[in-house]
């Protein structure tokens, strides 16, 4: 349709027109939406950004409202794609390489000199969720087990659950969000799933797969540490039988055992919070700080904004 002549074109119009210039020749994106993705980063533990266009004026390729949420290699729903877009995705994966979190408010101006046609300008909120500080390998569904596995994901750790038992057969369920259960496996698929650089913790039902496991562990060379539930009794036995092996004596030195120095104290959830203690003073990457919200100066820029908005 023609447009007539003196008509000149609404924002609306210009809108939908950036909007389609912003998008074309944009690679195509998972089905997934912001929130979907958002639930799926946060339920396993994966370190991810959320952008949120926060005020705008002019012609934008989006309202304020839309977000997108973005990984370390991947992203999800869109805020309008083009330059624009490209830049808030390589500001949030600069930012989640470094471990940053928090939040941070960047300004857009939509104009030719950064490559799109709107002639609008957008404030973005990114909101940074690094990945779990530190990776917990638990070895066994028992009593204790069942008491740690909720102190472990409620300081944020990402955690592998592993058991040769059938779930049928443990009827257990994991309370956090950042917990992986593996249940049912033999040790050579648990291997398979324990990831480098795990602190490893044996409580099983059985104290020869105890053993074994403690073996198949060590001879991976790769575990940020390595505790084993029982007595000095039974580390004694079992530092003989693996040394007579020809383990190497400073992997043995490093086993912690007795896990968990709760003062004589033997109920499930007093051993269990021994060793979430312990293994707090073993953490070498402690949290990055949490920001309570933006700096001054960017809320004064943001109410600017939106008193701008409101008025124009």
């Amino acid at each position: 349709m023609q447009r007539a002549p003196g008509t000149s074109t609404t924002a609306a119009q210009r809108g939908r027109r950036c909007l389609m210039s912003c998008r074309k020749n944009e690679p195509e994106r998972r089905a997934r939406r912001w929130h979907e993705a958002l639930t799926d980063c946060q339920r396993r533990g994966i370190a991810h950004a959320c952008a949120q266009i926060v005020t705008s004026a002019g012609s934008t390729p989006r309202e304020p409202g839309s977000q997108m949420v973005i990984t370390e290699t991947e992203r999800f729903d869109t805020l309008g794609g083009g330059r624009f877009e490209q830049e808030i995705i390589e500001m949030a994966q600069q930012a989640l390489a470094r471990g940053e979190s928090g939040c941070r408010l960047e300004s857009f101006s939509l104009g030719a000199r950064s490559g799109q046609c709107c002639g609008g300008h957008v404030d973005v909120l990114i909101t940074l969720y690094p990945r779990p500080c530190m990776q917990i390998a638990l070895f066994g569904a028992g009593h204790v087990a069942q008491a740690l596995e909720p102190l472990l994901g409620g300081l944020g750790w990402r955690v592998d659950w592993l058991d040769t038992r059938s779930p049928a057969l443990l009827e257990v369920t994991a309370h956090a969000p950042t917990t992986h259960c593996h249940f049912g496996m033999t040790i050579d698929e648990q291997m398979a799933h324990l990831a480098p650089g795990s602190h490893c913790l044996i409580m099983t039902h059985d104290h020869t797969l105890d053993e074994a496991l403690l073996a198949a562990i060590i001879m991976r060379r790769d575990q940020a540490s390595l505790g084993l539930i029982g007595s000095e009794s039974k580390r004694a036995r079992f530092v003989r039988r693996l040394r007579h092996k020809g383990v190497d004596e400073t992997e043995l030195n490093a086993l912690r055992c007795p896990l968990g120095h709760s003062g004589g104290d033997k109920r499930p959830q007093a051993i269990a919070i021994a060793i979430a203690a312990e293994l707090l003073t073993l953490n070498s990457t402690p949290a990055p700080p949490i920001l309570r919200g933006l700096p001054r100066e960017a809320l004064t820029r943001l109410e600017a904004a939106v008193n701008v908005r409101e008025t124009g």
